[in-house]
């Protein structure tokens, strides 16, 4: 219960306005479903800044598959992050440590480069006029040849790139799931919104990761537990944004951070992550594994469902309700069906260009170059280079390494992303300083 006296209402007060003031909307935990998720922070507990991560310069060429990627596919996330950027404080802080944070850790360094990215987009070659046949074909194949190697010559000119190591890639994606306005015998699992006593404040020594809770005492400490909410805890409040027909559906929700619910009418309901909890994330895959349900090698999103759907009730219950993490969502307006959920930097995010990342050692809005392996393919089939844009976070992805690749949204994407946990090489290329980037272009 939060106190009532003066001095509680002030430190509930100031935590509020710390939250307006730092965060963005965001992702939930992410790669939830593999078998090894990252710890939480405990709440309370003082984190030193983690120690910047040992980056390697290297050269272009020596990123695995740096010349046949599509360049040119990176500028839409690119300019999806400006819009983001351009109107924020020059001395805003994106992230990142040591070397990233120097060079891209504020918004002062990206909105010179999105200037630079218009001009750049100006002097791109226009398409070919609409035809038809082997000829024109020729033509757009040359055309978007041409583009590619704009950007590309862009991109090493304007920045540096620096090997960040190898760590674990997850996949995520933004679900479809069936709902409706009120509850009803199909419709009976509620999605919540943020409780007005929800407290958010940065984690101490560490302000790029976040606690959340609520104020007892003059202490943040931990909100109910999902097993709590699920039996009533929010009952009667009026928090339900909406009732969904699989409680298994709402909770891989909670892990992605993001969805779309489609009414019985048809219509469109989106929703985004909005906080939760503050109780650590306990991975349901890690429990079935622990208890020889599944074997290790065989987890994945898909193996997780099939037992859910096989356990009975009363099982799958217990086992959903064995992570006591739970996440609140807000109503998303505005975003077009073909545009995918807000990240962590407060843009649509772009399938197979965006990543989260950790934010304590990647700043948003970085482009990043990562070995990808998609999940569809065949095991022995080698990963790809391929550009991508930092542009969220998640609760279980942390280190300087350790990737969540957005695949998209609906089955096939789902799919993709409950299969992947692979090792990926990491590069962030980083801004290089204005007159050394100047020299470049001059060359």
């Amino acid at each position: 219960m939060v106190r009532k006296d003066i001095f509680g209402r002030a430190v509930l007060a100031a935590a509020m306005l710390v939250a307006a003031f730092f965060v963005r909307p965001a992702a939930a935990q992410h790669g939830g479903p593999t078998p090894d998720p990252e710890p939480p922070a405990r709440q309370g507990e003082e984190a030193p800044p983690p120690a910047p991560p040992l980056l390697r310069p290297v050269s272009f060429e020596d990123l695995p598959g740096w010349p046949s990627d599509g360049h040119a596919e990176i500028l839409p996330a690119l300019h999806a992050s400006c819009a983001a950027i351009r109107p924020m404080r020059p001395d805003y802080a994106l992230g990142g440590q040591g070397e990233a944070a120097l060079r891209a850790g504020s918004a002062s360094t990206w909105q010179t480069i999105c200037l630079e990215l218009r001009a750049l987009e100006r002097d791109l070659p226009r398409p070919p006029r609409r035809g038809a046949g082997r000829a024109h074909e020729r033509r757009v194949a040359a055309w978007q040849a041409e583009r590619h190697l704009a950007v590309r010559r862009f991109l090493e000119a304007r920045f540096e790139a620096f090997a960040a190591g190898s760590g674990i890639m997850t996949g995520y994606y933004e679900p479809i799931l069936r709902g409706a306005t009120e509850p009803s015998e199909v419709f009976r699992t509620p999605l919540h919104a943020r409780p007005p006593e929800l407290a958010e404040l940065p984690v101490i020594g560490n302000p790029m990761r976040r606690r959340y809770g609520m104020m007892v005492e003059g202490r943040l400490e931990p909100f109910p537990d999902r097993a709590a909410i699920d039996t009533g805890a929010l009952e009667g409040r009026g928090l339900e944004l909406v009732w969904v027909d699989d409680p298994a559906d709402a909770f891989f929700l909670h892990i992605q951070g993001s969805g779309r619910v489609i009414l019985p009418s048809g219509e469109m309901i989106r929703v985004g992550f909005a906080g939760h909890n503050g109780r650590g994330y306990v991975s349901i895959g890690r429990l079935l594994i622990e208890r020889g349900e599944i074997a290790r090698e065989q987890m994945s999103m898909q193996a997780l469902r099939a037992w859910l759907a096989t356990a009975g009730h009363e099982r799958a219950t217990e086992l959903l309700r064995g992570n006591p993490s739970y996440v609140f969502f807000r109503r998303v307006e505005g975003l077009a069906p073909d545009q995918g959920p807000i990240g962590a930097l407060g843009v649509p995010l772009t399938p197979q260009r965006s990543v989260a990342v950790d934010r304590a050692f990647i700043p948003l809005g970085l482009p990043m170059f990562v070995t990808v392996r998609d999940p569809a393919a065949r095991r022995d089939t080698p990963p790809a280079g391929r550009l991508v844009v930092a542009q969220d976070t998640g609760g279980a992805i942390r280190g300087p390494a350790r990737t969540d690749f957005f695949w998209g949204w609906g089955p096939e994407a789902g799919d993709r992303a409950g299969r992947m946990r692979d090792e990926a090489e990491v590069f962030l290329l980083l801004p290089r300083p204005v007159e050394v980037a100047a020299a470049q272009e001059a060359r």
